[in-house]
């Protein structure tokens, strides 16, 4: 499947990491009590790209994996889901990541991370599939990728190629401070990229972290605002989301579902928004349409923490239809 030099005009490329989740057989017990393990495809950029096949769009993925069995498994679950491997790079030194999530009792998560390093942190800037990147129409990725090099200038070099080609760029810091040196560092590396995206969509936790405030309201979120963003999207969970534009800002309520697992719900969101706009970015300005969108957003986020498991459970547009449909 080749969607490199100028051969789609939607193209939406994911940039960052692809892990092996393990989670436990049962729900909400800590890692220590677990029995067992389900071996469960992740990682945000990757969710975020499958999400968007899953809806119809096109998707490709930047990143690393390790050149052993869960590396080649997870390319070909990409593969299975419609998403190209164009810039996919295999490492032979490296393992493919590993990430240990438990699920508590209420359906949040707890991480611990294999990564030491882990292929996807050795990505450099000369094997970037820059062709691919410009191709695009949007560039998504998140903040993982800044924590080490050469991970750091690939991402950033991948960035400013996507800019400069007047590629859209979406960021969802995807906060994982176990994986920061320090909180410190996690904050002063995301904000290092804030002024370049013009989609930030971050969880009331992350605003929370990123502004030092304890308050999710209009001007804490604002104070986040910077002036070539062109949407902030702020996911509160079960209460829906906010969104902040130069125009206008508003909410976007929730839908109710039965949840059983919360991993990929924001990956889901942004999948589906992404899709949504990337060949009408003028929705961005026209707030009855930009409504419309981001309530279909939620509907995808919701049907995923209906089941285990981010990719499994990502749904198609027919599924995010009936949703709304039965929510009316």
């Amino acid at each position: 499947m080749a969607f490199g030099n100028g051969g789609s005009s939607s193209l939406i490329v994911s940039f960052g990491e692809m892990l092996i989740d393990f989670v436990p057989t049962v729900s909400g017990v800590s890692l220590a009590e677990a029995p067992g393990f389900l071996k469960a495809p992740g990682g945000a950029p990757a969710n975020v790209a499958i999400a968007v096949a899953r809806l119809g769009g096109k998707a490709a993925f930047v990143g690393k994996l390790g050149d052993d069995e869960f590396g080649h498994m997870l390319a070909g679950i990409l593969k299975e889901n419609g998403v190209s491997g164009e810039g996919i790079n295999f490492d032979k030194g490296a393992r493919t990541a590993l990430a240990f999530v438990t699920l508590r009792a209420d359906g949040e998560r707890e991480f611990m991370f294999y990564r030491n390093p882990s292929a996807d942190m050795l990505l450099s800037p000369e094997e970037l599939n820059l062709d691919l990147i410009r191709s695009a129409k949007v560039f998504h990725y998140g903040s993982i990728s800044l924590i080490v090099e050469p991970c750091r200038s690939a991402h950033i070099k991948a960035m400013e190629a996507a800019k400069a080609a007047g590629v859209l760029l979406s960021y969802d810091p995807n906060l994982r401070l176990p994986l920061w040196p320090s909180a410190e560092e996690a904050r002063k590396q995301i904000l290092s990229i804030w002024d370049i995206a013009d989609i930030i969509k971050v969880s009331d936790v992350e605003l929370e972290f990123l502004t030092g405030s304890n308050k999710i309201d209009d001007e804490s979120a604002m104070s986040l605002w910077h002036p070539n963003l062109k949407l902030l999207l702020v996911t509160l969970g079960e209460k829906g989301c906010n969104y902040y534009t130069k125009n206008f800002h508003g909410s976007v309520p929730a839908f109710h579902v039965n949840t059983v697992d919360t991993t990929g719900a924001g990956d889901s969101f942004v999948g589906a928004l992404l899709c949504k706009i990337v060949d009408n970015q003028a929705i961005l300005e026209d707030e009855a349409r930009l409504k419309e969108v981001l309530r279909f957003a939620c509907a995808c986020g919701a049907i995923t923490t209906t089941k285990k498991g981010a990719i499994p459970a990502l749904p198609t547009e027919s599924d995010a239809l009936s949703l709304i449909k039965g929510g009316e």
